[in-house]
């Protein structure tokens, strides 16, 4: 078994921030699921528990970092 369930296409998940790849679900013992990097351990994951694509989408937006014409 892989440890991890990739998520569906239907499903609207962000890439990842920092290398941009498509998040994956694994499994963290018995605190439940993890949305992580399928990449690299130290890029953000999403506290064990239930399954949250909407706190992955949150930490993952790249708000003001590229335009300049809404930054202050």
């Amino acid at each position: 078994m892989r440890g991890y369930v990739n998520i569906p296409k239907s499903v609207y998940c962000k890439p990842c921030r920092e290398c941009g790849a498509r998040p994956i679900i694994a499994h963290a013992g018995i605190e439940g699921y993890v949305v992580k990097c399928p990449n690299n351990e130290t890029h953000y994951q999403t506290t064990p528990g239930i399954i949250d694509i909407e706190d992955w989408n949150i930490h993952n937006a790249l708000l003001y970092d590229n335009d300049y014409d809404l930054k202050l």
